[in-house]
C-alpha cells in the first residue's frame, strides 16, 4: 500500500462514520418517565446526599472507580514529537480503546494545552475527584519525573506515567526470563541502556530494584556515554552516570551482557554485537525500527535472546501488557497509588505467566505447534486471555500487602471469575482470526473481483498479509477498479471467459466432465460452466491451482452453492454439508449452526451438524459448550420437532461422550447458567457458559444470527462452510468489505489447516 493510500485510509478510519474512536453509552434503563426521574432530578438528590455524608460512597454510587484519565499537552508523542494538545488528541483516544478492550476500563482522555509544569499538576489535581486514575501520557523528560512525582505524592488515586513504566514492567519481565535461559544473575550482569529518555530511566531503575548494580550499568544519550565527569547532568542522568574512561557506544558493548535500546534504529552493529559476552540478551526496543535488526542480529549471533517492540518478531516488548492490567488491579482495591511494590508484583506475574503451559487459544492464534517458555518466548502474547486474571490480582494483593488498598478483596476465586467476565477476551476473535491467517497465507479466489466492494475486500486482503488474492473477472475492468482504488499490487488476474485462458476453460471443462458424465453433465455444458466464476473458482481448489475461495457478494446463496457442490463435493465421511456463524456478542463468541443449508435435518443430520460444529469452535480456540435446543426442555414434549432433537443429543452421547453438549433445551436456559443449574442440575451444560448453539432447522436458526445481526449490531463471521472437500465459504448477499475480509481469513485458515492434516496424514504413512 502506498504511504499516501495509507494516509487517506487512515484518516477515513478516525473520521467515518463518526469522528473519534471512542463514545459514551448509558449503562441504566432510561425509557421512562420513572427511569429518567431516578437518573436524574429529584432521584439523583439520594446518592448525593449520602456522598455527601461519606466521601467513599462516590464509588459506589458513581462510575468513577472504572474511569481512567489519559492525560497529555502531547510534548513528546511517539515518533511525532511535540505536536501539541489537539493533535495528540488521537492517541490518547486510542489508549482509552485499548484500556476499554483489554481491561474494560473507560479511559477518558484530557488534553491540556499548557507546557508549564505547575499549572498542569495544578489542573490534574482539581479535575482528579471525578477519576478513579490517572494515566499520564506522552509528557516530554524532564517535565515528566517532576509531574509525576508530585502527583503521585499530592493525589490519592493511582497515578502512572505509562511510557516511563509499561516499558520498564514488560521488558523487566523479559529480562528476567532472559537471564534465567542465559543461567546469569542480574546482580552480575554487565547492561548497555541505549537512550536516557522518561522510558530509559524508569526501565533501568527497575533492573536496579530488582538487583542490578549501578556500577554495572553504562546508560548512553545522544552525545554518548554519560559519564560522571559530564557537566550539567539533570538528577535522573547523575544516578547511571558512569566512573568508566569510555565514550561511544562501541566501548561500551564490548563483554556487556545486557543491550537496553530506547533509542534510534539502527546504531548497533554486528562487530558490536559480536564483541558481545556469551549469551548475549539484547532487547532492541526502538519503533518502528530496532537498533538492529532482528534478522541481521540473529544471523550475527546463533546465542542471542532478542526481543523488540515489533509484532512481527518473537518477545515483543508491548505495553499493552501492562498499562491496562496494572489499572484494573489498582482501581479493584481502591488503590491510593501504584507504588514500586505493585510495579514490580505486575513484573513476576508477566514472568511467571510465560513460564506456565500456554493454552491451545494462543498457540491457534500464532500459528505454533506448541508455545514454550525459551529463547523465543520470555514475554507473554498480547492475545493470551490468562493477562487480565494473572496481573490485575497480583497487583491488587501486592496493593493490599503495602497498605494502599481501601477497598481489599475478600473473595479472591470470586474475583478472577469478575476479570474473565470483565475482559473481552472472548470477544477477541477477528484480531486472533486475522493474525492466524497472516501467518501462512494462502492464496484465495474472489470469484467476484468486477465488484467495487469486493474488490476492497481482496486490496485489505494483500495489503495486511492475510492471503493472497486471486482475482475472477473481465480484466480491463479489474484493472481499472485497481487503479481507482490504488491497489497497485501484482495479484493474478484471471477472465475465465477470455482467449487467455482457454486452454485452463478447456483443461477445468474436461475435468467437470469426468465428474459429473454420470450426473448429467455433458461436454457442451462442462465448457459452458467453466466460463462462469464459480465453477472455475471451484476448479481452481480442485486442481490444487488455489488454496480458497470466497463468493456470494452478488448472488442468492442457493445459486452460488449449487457450481461449489457439483465441483468439491462433501468431505469423505459427510452426509451433509453445514455452515456456521460466529456472532461477537457482549457474552463472548457464540457459534451457531447451521445457518444456511440444511432445511430441516433429521435426528442424524442434526448430530453430524453438531460435531461439525464443535469442531469449528475448537479450530478457534474454544472449548465448545453446546445446546441443541428447540421449543421444549428434556422431554417436556412429545412432538418428533423435540423428539428428532432429543434423539440427536442421545446419538452425541453415545458416540462422543467427552463433548459436553446436551438438550433438547431452549434457549434462554441455555444461555443462562443460573436457570439451567437450577432447573436442570442433570445436564451437561447445567451452570456452564454455553458458547455453541445447534437449532433443530434452517429457518430458526438463519432467523435467529439475522436478528442478533440487524437488532443488537452484534458482529458475525460467516456462514463458514464446513464438510467439503475444500475451503470454499459462501457469503451472504451484500455482505460488508469487513465480513469479506473476515471470510477470506477464515478461507486461509481452512487452508492451513487442510494442509496440516494431509502432512500429518503422509508422516503418518
Amino acid at each position: 500500500m502506498s504511504k499516501e493510500k495509507q494516509r487517506r485510509e487512515a484518516l477515513l478510519y478516525h473520521a467515518k462514520p463518526q469522528p473519534g474512536k471512542i463514545k459514551i453509552v448509558p449503562t441504566k434503563p432510561y425509557s421512562t418517565q420513572r427511569d429518567l426521574a431516578l437518573a436524574y432530578s429529584p432521584g439523583v438528590a439520594e446518592p448525593c446526599l449520602e456522598i455527601e455524608k461519606n466521601k467513599d460512597d462516590v464509588y459506589k454510587y458513581t462510575a468513577k472507580g472504572n474511569i481512567v484519565a489519559i492525560i497529555s499537552n502531547g510534548t513528546a508523542v511517539l515518533g511525532l514529537g511535540d505536536i501539541g494538545p489537539e493533535a495528540s488528541k488521537p492517541v490518547m483516544e486510542g489508549k482509552s480503546l485499548l484500556f476499554k478492550i483489554f481491561a474494560d476500563i473507560d479511559g477518558i482522555d484530557i488534553e491540556l494545552d499548557t507546557k508549564d509544569v505547575d499549572r498542569f499538576i495544578e489542573t490534574v489535581k482539581t479535575i482528579a475527584p471525578t477519576f478513579g486514575g490517572i494515566n499520564l501520557e506522552d509528557i516530554k523528560a524532564p517535565e515528566a519525573f517532576e509531574i509525576e512525582r508530585r502527583l503521585k505524592e499530592e493525589l490519592d488515586i493511582p497515578v502512572m506515567h505509562d511510557d516511563q513504566h509499561g516499558t520498564a514492567i514488560i521488558s523487566a519481565a523479559a529480562l528476567l526470563n532472559a537471564l534465567e535461559i542465559a543461567e546469569k544473575r542480574i546482580e552480575e550482569v554487565k547492561i548497555v541502556v541505549s537512550g536516557a529518555g522518561a522510558a530509559a530511566v524508569s526501565c533501568t531503575k527497575l533492573y536496579k530494584a530488582f538487583g542490578a548494580r549501578t556500577e554495572n550499568i553504562v546508560m548512553l544519550d545522544s552525545k554518548g556515554v554519560i559519564r560522571s565527569d559530564r557537566e550539567t547532568l539533570s538528577e535522573e542522568k547523575k544516578e547511571f552516570a558512569t566512573d568508566r574512561k569510555i565514550d561511544t557506544l562501541e566501548e561500551a558493548m564490548k563483554d556487556s551482557d545486557v543491550f537496553i535500546g530506547l533509542s534510534i534504529a539502527d546504531i548497533v552493529s554486528p562487530q558490536m554485537l559480536n564483541s558481545m559476552a556469551e549469551n548475549p540478551i539484547v532487547f532492541a526496543m526502538a519503533n518502528p525500527n530496532p537498533e538492529i535488526e532482528y534478522d541481521l542480529a540473529m544471523k550475527t549471533r546463533d546465542d542471542i535472546i532478542m526481543a523488540t517492540g515489533r509484532s512481527d518478531h518473537p518477545n515483543q516488548v508491548n505495553n499493552v501488557l501492562g498499562f491496562p492490567f496494572i489499572f484494573r488491579g489498582a482501581l479493584d482495591v481502591r488503590a491510593t497509588k501504584i507504588n514500586e511494590e505493585m510495579k514490580m508484583a505486575a513484573v513476576r506475574a508477566l514472568a511467571d505467566l510465560t513460564r506456565e503451559p500456554v493454552p491451545e487459544q494462543v498457540n491457534i492464534a500464532y500459528d505454533a505447534t506448541r508455545l514454550t517458555f525459551g529463547r523465543d518466548y520470555i514475554i507473554p502474547k498480547p492475545f493470551d486471555p490468562r493477562l487480565i486474571t494473572k496481573i490485575p490480582p497480583a497487583v491488587a494483593k501486592a496493593a493490599m500487602d503495602s497498605g494502599v488498598a481501601k477497598f481489599p478483596i475478600q473473595d479472591w476465586a470470586k474475583y478472577e471469575e469478575e476479570l474473565y467476565q470483565r475482559s473481552g477476551n472472548d470477544n477477541k476473535v477477528v484480531r486472533l482470526l486475522h493474525n492466524r491467517a497472516k501467518v501462512n497465507p494462502k492464496r484465495i479466489v474472489f470469484a467476484e473481483a468486477e465488484l467495487l466492494d469486493v474488490m476492497k475486500a481482496a486490496q485489505i486482503v494483500h495489503d495486511e498479509g492475510i492471503g493472497i488474492p486471486i482475482l475472477l473477472g473481465n480484466k480491463e475492468t479489474i484493472e481499472n477498479l485497481k487503479a481507482e482504488l490504488e491497489f497497485d499490487a501484482e495479484v493474478p488476474i484471471i477472465d475465465p471467459r477470455s482467449d487467455e485462458f482457454s486452454e485452463m476453460r478447456t483443461q477445468y471443462a474436461l475435468k467437470l466432465w469426468e465428474l459429473r458424465k454420470r450426473k448429467g453433465e455433458t461436454k457442451y455444458s462442462a465448457r459452458v460452466n467453466m466460463g462462469k466464476r464459480n465453477y472455475f473458482g471451484a476448479m481452481m481448489l480442485k486442481e490444487g491451482d488455489a488454496d480458497g475461495m470466497i463468493s456470494g457478494y452478488s448472488r442468492s446463496y442457493p445459486k452460488v452453492l449449487r457450481p461449489v457442490f457439483e465441483v468439491l463435493g462433501r468431505a469423505k465421511n459427510v452426509k451433509n454439508a453445514s455452515t456456521v456463524n460466529i456472532m461477537i456478542t457482549d457474552r463472548g463468541p457464540l457459534f451457531l449452526a447451521d445457518t444456511s443449508i440444511n432445511i430441516d435435518p433429521n435426528a442424524e443430520e442434526l448430530a453430524e451438524i453438531a460435531q461439525m460444529t464443535a469442531n469449528v469452535a475448537k479450530t478457534f480456540g474454544f472449548n465448545p459448550v453446546m445446546a441443541l435446543l428447540s421449543y421444549a426442555n428434556f422431554g417436556s414434549s412429545s412432538h418428533p420437532n423435540a423428539q428428532k432433537v432429543r434423539e440427536a443429543v442421545r446419538i452425541l452421547h453415545e458416540r462422543n461422550p467427552d463433548l459436553v453438549v446436551d438438550g433438547e433445551i431452549q434457549t434462554d436456559f441455555a444461555l443462562d447458567p443460573e436457570m439451567s443449574s437450577k432447573n436442570f442440575p442433570f445436564s451437561k451444560i447445567s451452570g456452564e457458559k454455553v458458547n455453541t448453539l445447534v437449532f433443530p432447522n434452517l429457518e430458526s436458526a438463519n432467523i435467529t444470527y439475522k436478528l442478533l445481526k440487524g437488532l443488537n449490531n452484534a458482529d458475525s463471521i460467516g456462514p463458514i462452510m464446513v464438510g467439503l472437500t475444500r475451503a470454499a465459504h459462501i457469503l451472504q448477499l451484500g455482505a460488508s468489505v469487513d465480513e469479506m475480509v473476515n471470510m477470506a481469513a477464515v478461507a486461509v485458515i481452512d487452508a492451513q489447516e487442510r494442509e496440516k492434516r494431509k502432512i500429518a496424514k503422509m508422516q503418518g504413512e
